[in-house]
């Protein structure tokens, strides 16, 4: 297969309307809103998109509006990860009907799953597939499974349209691991904000970051300067990087982002309960703070 995740992928943060429901026009906007600030790729439905609150019903209308948005200006991943093999299958086939170019596959959450259940449940859903790229989704903190290199090699040897990994363990090793021992075949994708440059430097191939949806302007930046190493301008980027990770709670307060993005114009909503939005006084501080980081916001 000839897809490759490569440059700054966005999580997308999901817009609901006043209702608490999908905001399809809104979705339009962010998409837009992203593109034109030169993102390489769209992730929706994932961890930074609420996407475990969205029904099966959502999740579809969510991938085909992102899908529609985008028309073939950048790729979009859909994350079609779920409880079930059978939920799991459903949204593969349809992000491959809607013309997506590649899904995401977070392992089964809730129940902890041995390495032979979870070979049996990606083999399963990638044959029903065949054709179609599959990523797997290494998040073991939300998904209270992880994934082994022994694992990985297993899917990979049954399953040749698992063609790599989204990995926010926090750790870069397994990603790694698995470029050495393919030569670099397995797409890399590094989900991490505070790694992007070290990443790149080891020649990972993408970067998946839910901060990019407030400032994609600064993202897009250290993912070229780093990419062509121009390592002491990276350097300072990826700490601009870290000091915005700091303010906006590194992705475990998704108010936070969803009040910065509608502070940048584009009206997505607040985050659905049981999530709690953010204090009105927090996002005003938060937003002249992030401002003060010459972030590329104004």
């Amino acid at each position: 297969m000839n897809f490759r995740m490569e440059g700054v992928i966005v999580p997308i943060v999901t817009p609901f309307d006043a209702a608490g429901e999908l905001n399809v026009v809104a979705v339009k906007q962010l998409v837009d809103y992203l593109i034109e600030r030169g993102v390489h790729g769209l992730f929706p439905a994932g961890t930074t998109g609420e996407g475990a609150l969205l029904t099966l019903d959502e999740r579809q209308r969510l991938g085909e509006a992102v899908v529609n948005a985008a028309a073939g200006r950048v790729p979009v991943i859909i994350h079609a990860g779920a409880t079930t093999t059978r939920a799991t299958q459903a949204l593969v086939h349809h992000a491959q009907a809607i013309g997506a170019q590649a899904v995401a596959v977070i392992p089964p959450f809730f129940y902890r799953h041995r390495d032979e259940a979870l070979l049996t449940h990606y083999v399963t859903v990638a044959k029903s597939a065949p054709d179609f790229p599959i990523y797997l989704y290494n998040f073991p903190a939300v998904s209270n499974n992880a994934f082994t290199f022994d694992l990985v090699m297993a899917i990979r040897a049954q399953a040749p349209n698992v063609i790599g990994m989204k990995d926010s363990s926090g750790s870069l090793d397994l990603l790694t691991r698995l470029r050495a021992a393919t030569n670099g075949q397995f797409n890399t994708a590094n989900g991490g904000d505070g790694h992007i440059l070290m990443a790149q430097t080891m020649g990972f191939d993408a970067c998946v970051s839910g901060h990019a949806n407030v400032a994609p302007e600064l993202f897009v930046a250290l993912y070229k300067t780093a990419h062509a190493g121009a390592i002491a301008e990276a350097r300072a980027l990826q700490q601009t990087v870290n000091q915005m990770r700091q303010l906006l709670g590194d992705g475990g307060d998704l108010s936070l982002f969803k009040a910065m993005v509608t502070r940048r114009g584009i009206p997505v909503g607040e985050v659905r309960a049981p999530l709690v939005p953010a204090l009105a006084t927090t996002v005003a501080e938060r937003w002249e703070a992030l401002k003060a980081l010459a972030v590329g916001i104004d």
